[in-house]
């Protein structure tokens, strides 16, 4: 078992992941983590998105969080950015690697990555 100082140690490093969770930033990331989600790798996106966020410096201005089912399975995992005055948008096949890359294109550059989001006329 740990001592109480090795868990406040611990408690401590996490303190800012669980902030990037619960935060309310300028942008919001929301990444679908029902069943289907997970069964298609969302936990490795979500934790990319907390990690690169955070060693990005843009805790402050992005809040990662997660959602349940967003209703479209055949594109999991799914990542939606909602951004205050613009249209949000959808990211879809989502690997950790794909995350770390709208990081820092989109959340950092203001570049939507195109060829990773998904339009009305794909759902169709």
């Amino acid at each position: 078992m740990k001592s109480l100082a090795e868990l406040q140690a611990i408690k401590d490093r996490m303190k800012d992941k669980v902030v990037l969770r619960e935060g309310t930033g300028d942008i919001r990331v929301v990444v679908g983590m029902a069943t289907c989600g997970i069964a298609a790798g969302a936990r490795p996106v979500l934790n990319a998105f907390v990690e690169e966020v955070n060693n990005a410096g843009l805790s402050d201005k992005v809040t990662v969080s997660q959602t349940g089912c967003i209703g479209i399975c055949q594109f999991e995992p799914v990542v939606e950015v909602f951004e205050a005055g613009k249209e949000k948008v959808t990211y879809v096949k989502m690997t950790a690697e794909k995350a770390k890359e709208v990081v820092e294109a989109h959340l950092v550059g203001g570049k939507v990555l195109t060829d990773y989001t998904i339009s009305n006329d794909d759902l169709k």
